[in-house]
């Protein structure tokens, strides 16, 4: 349905058409000027208004005449042309500096990293780039050790986008938090994110070091000095090792890590109702109740007890009862 802007540009269009040469305040005096500015900028973007040969003030309206449809067809597709022409030309200079990049430079910077099995980057920033040039490049797996986070919004949100950027690549993404990090609410909710992302997330009770392992090419450790607790990108200076055999022990000492890990309840679907009823029974045995005793005491069958109470082993990471009361304890759970 045509608006009443749409018939008033049509109507001004057919009087320029009929007298060209007059202003359009004289063709419509019966229109305001808010009127009559609308329906003429309708006109100019449909081309239909165009400079006139004399006129030395293209923005006066007095200065355009009216065209026909043809005509403004035919600027339509120049001006297309032109910028597609364009849009080519940057295209074409765009694809030769990649040429000259990966003919001339990357033989270059190939040939400094094979020469230099061990490289020490400093400072924040630069690590920080490193880690997104990691993220960018890694296409199969990204191992990481993480005994330490920076709380900050800004540090999660990062960190939360260089591991989002690996999933999208198709990498599987394993990292290992210590398990006293996640009764953090930010860092629960990182990790949340990241499990439903696609990535698989263990906890440990203590981790010696920061470390990332990229597609068995790469790895990052913190630099002797930098200290072995805390993020990558808080750390003044990191180790980048490039030499396969050196990648090779470094990823098995991450799947040694990961082999003792566990996933944490937190974690599970139903995580919140798993959680709430777990620490329930943790209390209970922490009290010295038996099996039958807690059954009683919280309404549920003995079987049902017996499969709560393996599952706090596994999930604590214990190979008996007493020892899941243990790691219970030392991580505040009762």
């Amino acid at each position: 349905m045509e608006s009443p802007a749409d018939r008033d540009a049509t109507r001004l269009y057919a009087r320029l058409l009929a007298e060209p040469g007059r202003p359009p305040a004289e063709l419509l005096p019966d229109w305001d000027d808010r009127r009559l500015a609308a329906a003429t900028a309708e006109l100019l973007a449909l081309g239909l208004l165009q400079p006139t040969a004399a006129g030395p003030a293209r923005d006066r309206t007095c200065d355009r005449a009216a065209v026909s449809v043809d005509t403004a067809v035919r600027q339509l597709l120049l001006d297309t042309d032109r910028q597609v022409a364009d849009l080519l030309g940057t295209l074409r200079r765009a694809r030769d500096t990649v040429d000259r990049l990966h003919t001339g430079y990357l033989p270059v910077q190939e040939g400094h990293r094979a020469g230099t099995a061990l490289e020490v980057v400093r400072g924040a920033d630069r690590i920080a780039a490193l880690l997104e040039d990691a993220a960018r490049g890694a296409r199969t797996e990204a191992l990481s050790l993480r005994p330490g986070q920076d709380l900050s919004g800004p540090a999660l949100a990062g960190k939360l986008a260089r591991e989002r950027l690996a999933l999208a690549h198709g990498a599987a993404l394993r990292t290992i938090h210590p398990a006293a990090a996640l009764r953090r609410p930010a860092v629960l909710g990182h990790v949340r994110e990241l499990t439903g992302a696609g990535a698989r997330i263990r906890v440990a009770h203590t981790l010696p070091l920061w470390l990332i392992v990229v597609d068995a090419r790469l790895a990052i450790l913190p630099a002797p000095g930098a200290g072995p607790g805390g993020d990558a990108p808080v750390a003044e200076a990191a180790v980048v090792v490039r030499e396969p055999a050196l990648v090779a022990l470094v990823a098995e000492l991450f799947e040694y890590f990961w082999s003792a890990a566990w996933t944490p309840a937190e974690l599970l679907p139903g995580s919140a109702e798993v959680t709430d009823r777990h620490d329930e029974v943790l209390r209970l045995l922490a009290a010295g109740r038996t099996d039958a005793a807690i059954a009683r005491k919280l309404e549920l069958s003995e079987r049902t007890v017996r499969r709560l109470v393996a599952e706090l082993t596994a999930g604590l990471g214990a190979e008996s009862r007493f020892q899941a009361g243990v790691h219970a304890a030392r991580l505040g759970r009762v």
